[in-house]
């Protein structure tokens, strides 16, 4: 059964090989209601965005075809630019509406003037909820407490070291404000991105959505997080095979992130531990996932 929306809603996806996830995660977007999906394709070398257009008709679907890998940021804009829809779903190709899901959220976004950005709630595929769907914001101190396993100190200073992802927290009883939502599920109207501008293309990979958060909340737009609308994500579909690559540009990104938003509230010296405590982070991460593929080399020869 598909859904009909009272407006039209353009879904923009982009993927970098994700492999046989493109299929699911268009298919559900058509049934919940989209009036077509934009594929703005990275580069894959999968056959993923070929798949799909063997099985979809034209006016259902539009592929953007980049000739390198070009970014999120980069391919979320190249989306808005093909589209001329009052509403946008920025969905990732890991993700699966539930049916009802894209309805739900609709509601929600034309629940008030001043609702400009939605989300859902982000699943495992078991069911439970994943990181990320709903969040504060992670300041320097909340994001180095998260970093290096000391968030148990919120309980004694919650607004300086809490954890930033609310998954831990109860789930709301219906839609709530919230600082941030992810970027794998995010609807969006076009006039608040019309207000906001488009995603900063200074990030390649991560934190580009809490950076677009940041600027709807800073421009007045309320973002809100809505618990019915299930959506499961697989997460990491595209990346997997590139662990520290990815690491390298979600530390880039939060540092990125940092700079515009909370720089200025720290003093020189202070600001400088927090880029030494994100790069070392970033090389504690790399050396533990160097040391997973060495081992599994390893036990692969031993075998």
């Amino acid at each position: 059964m598909t859904h009909t929306l009272l407006r039209p809603c353009d879904v923009i996806v982009v993927n970098y090989n994700a492999g046989e996830f493109l299929q699911g995660c268009v298919r559900s977007a058509l049934e919940a209601g989209a009036r077509r999906v934009i594929v703005v394709d990275n580069n894959s070398s999968d056959g993923s965005v070929e798949a799909v257009e063997a099985t979809l008709a034209s006016d259902q679907l539009t592929v953007i075809r980049n000739g390198s890998n070009l970014g999120f940021a980069k391919g979320c804009n190249a989306g808005v630019r093909a589209s001329d829809a009052e509403v946008l779903l920025f969905l990732n190709p890991d993700c699966v509406l539930a049916p009802d899901a894209l309805e739900r959220m609709f509601a929600v976004l034309d629940s008030g003037d001043d609702v400009g950005m939605v989300g859902g709630l982000l699943c495992n595929p078991d069911g439970s909820e994943q990181p990320g769907g709903r969040r504060d914001f992670p300041t320097p101190g909340r994001a180095f407490a998260k970093a290096f396993g000391l968030a148990w100190l919120g309980r004694i200073f919650p607004s300086l070291l809490s954890d930033f992802n609310l998954h831990q927290t109860p789930l709301p009883a219906g839609p709530t404000d919230v600082d941030a939502i992810s970027g794998a599920c995010m609807l969006v109207s076009r006039k608040a991105i019309d207000a906001v501008g488009l995603w900063d293309e200074d990030y390649f990979l991560h934190c580009e959505d809490l950076d677009w958060c940041m600027r709807f909340r800073q421009s007045g737009w309320r973002v809100v997080f809505v618990p019915s609308a299930r959506v499961v994500h697989v997460g990491g579909a595209s990346s997997r095979a590139r662990p520290i690559f990815v690491e390298w540009h979600k530390h880039r990104g939060m540092l990125r992130f940092y700079a515009k938003f909370f720089r200025h509230q720290y003093p020189a010296p202070l600001w400088w531990l927090v880029v030494l405590g994100v790069w070392l982070r970033f090389m504690l991460v790399s050396l533990w996932h160097g040391g997973r593929r060495l081992w599994g080399r390893l036990v692969g020869h031993w075998r």
